[in-house]
């Protein structure tokens, strides 16, 4: 148990019951209040954190806090100050003091290394000192012991494959070597034909491909633009890789509301910005012609979520769109984009149904026309038929042309319960 000084400085501490501090302290001059200062402990958390600190600073400020100076003024520094010269002088093959050398074991700890042992059973045992190479080899696929095989050996012990000679345990480690490909050949298309083509609206020409071609000014790009408006025959245009920047893409979106024809558009790996992408999605709504659409690898890789719920919600509005290839990190604007793109190419498929079945039984007015059985498809009917009869057409009261047979028996004007069949 420990006591507590009953004594400061020869005196009884109740004598400094009844002091003011405030008093003693206005009484010092500043040199006794710093030299006092020096001598209070500094981690008193009853002081402010300016004070905690022996060092002492009597330079005026400079000014406000310049975070890129103050870097640059250490890094002259640390370039000015000399290195501390090195006691003994680095020479190459020289070892500088004391090199590590493992104690050497004694006799008595090589002897217990020697007596440990894995019982694993006689059954055990037996079966892998009678097991060959192959089927070690695939044990060590079952057990996970990758590192222990080189590439081939994995893939051979998954096919329940035999083992080469020279790729065993007791072979080499071999790098598969690479599939060569062949590079991919340059674009040759002509910009400037194709552009005059597009003024001239060719009907040859339905896809216009630029990607990978460099150096494409931003002159040729407007031209191009403002030729699509008036294009008729234009279906895909694909600009990938061509050094697209948001001037030259704005000016896209604004022809893109005017063309009625473009139906897949590609502009993937270029240098559009995140706002000017939302324009772009947004002119799709005026056109609705474009089912494709290709923006992803811009110079933005993360669009923000506030850029991607724009996007989805003008492509929730977009019933013409079927692909959207864009890269939408959050889970809810991915999921609805592709929930909308599903319900698109769904209906899509519906009407393409509907527009058949209609066309299977209803024929064009100019089309309709009497029909005759011929002789020579009754002959192949394999039961007897009757003797073929012409076929008319009729006009209902609703306008609605059909086509029935010429028959008496089958006539339109024959009440249902007559009809004999």
């Amino acid at each position: 148990m420990t006591t507590q000084a009953s004594k400061l400085y020869g005196k009884d501490l109740s004598v400094y019951d009844d002091l003011d501090v405030d008093t003693l302290l206005s009484q010092l001059s500043p040199e006794e209040i710093s030299l006092l200062a020096k001598e209070v402990d500094p981690d008193d958390n009853l002081l402010p954190p300016s004070q905690r600190c022996g060092y002492e600073c009597d330079k005026e400020p400079t000014g406000p806090l310049d975070r890129k100076k103050l870097i640059e003024h250490i890094n002259k520094q640390a370039l000015e100050t000399p290195d501390r010269p090195e006691a003994k002088p680095f020479v190459a093959g020289v070892v500088r003091g004391k090199k590590w050398v493992a104690p050497e074991q004694s006799q008595q700890e090589r002897d217990a290394e020697e007596q440990i042992a894995i019982d694993m059973g006689d059954e055990y045992e037996h079966a892998l000192n009678d097991a060959t190479q192959e089927e070690i080899i695939d044990l060590a696929a079952i057990l996970g012991f990758h590192s222990m095989m080189n590439q081939d050996q994995y893939h051979a012990s998954l096919l329940n494959k035999g083992q080469p000679i020279g790729l065993g345990w007791d072979g080499i480690t071999k790098s598969t070597q690479p599939k060569a490909y062949p590079a991919e050949p340059p674009n040759l298309t002509d910009i400037d034909k194709t552009i005059r083509q597009v003024q001239e609206d060719d009907h040859t020409l339905t896809d216009l491909n630029w990607n990978n071609i460099k150096n494409i000014s931003d002159e040729k790009f407007e031209t191009l633009f403002d030729a699509l408006p008036e294009n008729t025959h234009l279906e895909v245009l694909s600009l990938t890789n061509t050094g697209l920047t948001d001037r030259v893409a704005s000016k896209l979106a604004d022809a893109l509301e005017r063309n009625q024809t473009l139906r897949v558009l590609n502009i993937e790996t270029n240098f559009i910005s995140p706002p000017v992408v939302v324009k772009l999605v947004k002119a799709l709504l005026k056109s609705r012609t474009i089912e494709e659409l290709r923006a992803a690898n811009q110079r933005s890789q993360v669009l923000g979520n506030k850029i991607e719920m724009e996007i989805t919600q003008l492509v929730e509005a977009n019933p013409s769109l079927l692909r959207l290839g864009l890269h939408l990190e959050y889970n809810d604007a991915r999921h609805r984009v592709a929930s909308h793109l599903q319900r698109n190419i769904d209906r899509r498929r519906r009407e393409a149904q509907e527009v058949r079945c209609a066309a299977t039984i209803r024929l064009p007015r100019a089309s309709l026309k009497k029909i005759e059985v011929p002789e020579s498809i009754s002959s192949l009917s394999p039961s007897p038929s009757p003797s073929p009869q012409p076929f008319t057409l009729v006009t209902d009261e609703d306008n609605t042309e059909s086509i029935v047979p010429s028959s008496p028996e089958l006539s339109p004007s024959t009440p249902a319960d007559e009809n004999p069949f």
